[in-house]
């Protein structure tokens, strides 16, 4: 590091609490010259890591540049991957994790996850999504959560902070003070949690707590106003980090969500939130996910400059940075002590075996021949994306002759009906949703499909609540990755049924 008191003291003071993203298997000249002076880290997103050995050579270039360089990424398995994007997550997420409800088995996916992260060079984990998922119409975190039940969540929060870090890749638990009892995407505008601290601590931070007791070396805060906090959101909020710190005791690093999104973006502006979030407790800026490399490089310098503004004209005190700093290096240094450390063995059958307890199956599921699909998932999770194809690929590859269908976005639910169902008389009928509880109209559809053919299959893959009481016949998997869809067109052709 440079001199005490040097010209490029203030750039490297304000490197040291910034996470941007970029874009690409290489990095950029920019990245290169901020990892000289002394970023923290970098955040990988899907385009960044197409398979495992691009993955890995590209963290082995960054960490020649710099060992102790900071690598994160979202891995929570299930619904939100990066490392298999393309493909589909080989894991459970959490809404099955949190139905079968065996902590060893959780502490065990995540320790295979810490398996792939730590191949791919990946240190930080910006994992689990430990949110209670207590609003049903939750729309970006629903099946992400371990469950609605506070305990529940808990349990399975320490577990996975257990597994993940026994691996030697650190955890991040997410999203502070909690997302899960919210209506409101925190990637468009600002979630409002109508909760008083009372019901804080016994529901939304039961989960964190679990998690730092676990030894959880990273907290995310969420863009979320919190009715004990006022106005400003938990990420800029120095409320939530003092009931973080002095409240729950947690010292590790804090890092914020993406600074990108729409609820900070509009107001204040991208710039000023990174000020006002380091000025909150913030130790670690995510920028988040850049649409093109100019916008990466636009993005990163946007902070930088708001930061170096801030700090001379005195709104941003040194200490204050010296400080996140410091945190930021204490993460940098578990990661490689952890990494120096052997992981216990992988378990390459367990997240199969996993899926397939999960499911819940009611009425006769069987298919005789290749059916006629119906996809009604068209609602973009922020998170997740839209529509993940695994199930009708797998289901496709499986059996020849199969004819898949969406349906119009608008019109009159017997209209979208005819569309729908087409000429699939005398044909098995697959309807796959995942969220109809949250659109009148998706719901509508969905009973008017199952009132002209009662005989239809509903696969649905978030909370089996949401065809409770439409459909005789469904296999609820908990989840959308590639290995719950296995586990689904296994029972679908037939294979025996795990749920009842």
């Amino acid at each position: 590091m440079s001199p005490q008191g040097s010209a490029d003291e203030p750039l490297r003071l304000v490197n040291s609490v910034l996470l941007p993203g970029f874009h690409g298997t290489e990095p950029p000249a920019w990245l290169l010259d901020a990892v000289d002076a002394g970023l923290a880290g970098v955040v990988y997103f899907a385009h960044n890591v197409p398979d495992p050995k691009t993955a890995a050579a590209l963290s082995a270039t960054l960490h020649a540049r710099r060992a102790d360089l900071i690598v994160a990424s979202d891995e929570e398995g299930g619904d939100v991957t990066r490392l298999e994007a393309a493909t589909g997550s080989s894991y459970p997420g959490n809404g099955a994790l949190g139905e079968v409800d065996d902590t060893d088995v959780t502490e065990r996916v995540a320790r295979a996850i810490g398996h792939d992260l730590r191949a791919a060079g990946i240190g930080l984990n910006l994992a689990p999504d430990v949110d209670v998922n207590a609003d049903p119409d939750n729309p970006v975190i629903g099946i992400r959560a371990f469950g609605s039940d506070a305990a529940l969540v808990a349990r399975h929060s320490a577990a996975y902070v257990t597994g993940l870090q026994s691996a030697g890749v650190a955890a991040c638990a997410k999203h502070f003070p909690g997302h899960g009892d919210t209506a409101v995407d925190s990637h468009l505008r600002v979630p409002q949690l109508d909760a008083d601290l009372d019901l804080l601590r016994r529901r939304d931070l039961r989960p964190f707590t679990a998690a730092i007791e676990a030894g959880s070396r990273c907290l995310m805060t969420g863009h979320i106003k919190a009715l004990p906090f006022g106005e400003a959101p938990a990420s800029l909020n120095p409320e939530a980090a003092r009931l973080a710190r002095e409240e729950l005791g947690f010292t590790g690093a804090i890092v914020t969500d993406a600074l990108d999104m729409g609820a900070v973006l509009a107001e204040p502006g991208f710039g000023p939130a990174c000020v006002q979030a380091v000025l909150g407790g913030a130790d670690l800026l995510c920028l988040g996910n850049p649409s093109s490399a100019e916008a990466a490089e636009s993005a990163y310098r946007a902070a930088r400059d708001a930061l170096l503004d801030a700090v001379a004209r005195g709104v941003l005190p040194t200490d204050r940075l010296i400080d996140a700093g410091r945190r930021a290096r204490e993460l940098a240094e578990w990661i490689r002590r952890a990494r120096a450390t052997p992981p216990p063995p992988k378990e390459d059958t367990l997240p199969l075996a996993v899926a397939r307890t999960a499911l819940r199956v009611r009425g006769n599921v069987a298919l005789s021949s290749p059916p006629y699909v119906i996809d009604l998932r068209q609602r973009v999770n922020h998170a997740s994306g839209s529509r993940a194809p695994h199930l009708n690929q797998l289901l496709a590859e499986a059996m020849p002759g199969l004819t898949a269908t969406g349906v119009p976005p608008e019109g009159p639910t017997a209209a979208r009906a005819d569309t729908a169902l087409g000429d699939s008389d005398g044909r098995p009928v697959v309807v796959i949703a995942r969220e109809p509880h949250r659109d009148a109209a998706e719901t509508a559809l969905l009973r008017e499909l199952v009132a002209r053919r009662p005989d239809a299959v509903v696969v649905l893959t978030g909370w089996p609540h949401a065809v409770d009481a439409l459909a005789a016949n469904t296999v609820v998997t908990y989840g959308s990755a590639r290995v719950n869809a296995l586990a689904a067109v296994e029972r679908l052709l037939g294979g025996t049924p795990h749920g009842s």
